[in-house]
């Protein structure tokens, strides 16, 4: 498979990169694909190691994607997404969600939902996806931890807490 990916690679013929597997052995790979300045998207079960996660521009928990695809089907428990507390309680999201806002605010706090997201996805594998929602908005919202603020197409963010 490595073999294959850079065949590919310096082929230039593929804008991304996904890798299912939940193995760490590809992380090398992975930070070699960066490097040469291509996404690459992993997928694997909730017991892949955290520098295989960590290393790979998004990363999908395959039993996120299983539970989607199972409340399409009739009678299917609908995706559990995690309450208001689930998420304020997950101390790496709030610090990523805090920090991506900081970073991307204007001088008045107020950050592009459009630039975090897009801050989010250089700087960390987060998907919310695996948080049992389809849009980082959603799930945003549903933290309760910002204030919305729309004006036309662009919705802006700021912190709640008010610095």
């Amino acid at each position: 498979m490595i073999i294959d990916a850079m065949d590919l690679l310096y082929g230039n013929e593929v804008d991304a990169f996904a890798l299912m597997t939940s193995d760490s052995d590809f992380t090398p790979l992975v930070m070699r694909i960066l490097e040469s300045g291509m996404p690459v998207y992993g997928f694997g079960e909730r017991k892949t190691p955290l520098p295989f996660v960590n290393a790979c521009s998004q990363f999908i928990y395959t039993e996120s994607l299983q539970q989607q695809g199972e409340e399409k089907g009739e009678g299917a428990e609908p995706v559990k997404k995690r309450s208001r507390n689930e998420l304020r309680g997950d101390t790496a999201l709030v610090r990523l969600l805090r920090t991506a806002v900081e970073k991307t605010s204007d001088d008045d706090g107020w950050a592009s939902l459009a630039r975090v997201g897009h801050y989010i996805s250089n700087n960390s594998s987060f998907s919310p996806i695996n948080y049992g929602y389809k849009k980082l908005g959603e799930l945003i919202q549903a933290s309760e931890l910002f204030e919305f603020r729309h004006d036309g197409k662009v919705v802006y963010i700021k912190d709640a807490r008010g610095r």
